[in-house]
């Protein structure tokens, strides 16, 4: 493919659209991922140190 304008390049003969929703969502659900592997992990040091006490 041959771009003549960035326009161009981000409307991709018309699949611009479907083509970054796919990249947002796909590098959203990656955040997610990694914000909720942290809470489980901060979770598990908790639960961890608790037991600890005991």
């Amino acid at each position: 493919m041959n771009w003549h304008s960035v326009a161009d390049f981000f409307h991709m003969d018309g699949y611009g659209f479907f083509v970054w929703g796919s990249y947002g969502s796909a590098l959203l659900w990656m955040l997610v991922e990694v914000g909720l592997a942290r809470r489980r992990h901060s979770q598990a040091l908790l639960q961890l140190s608790e037991e600890d006490v005991a």
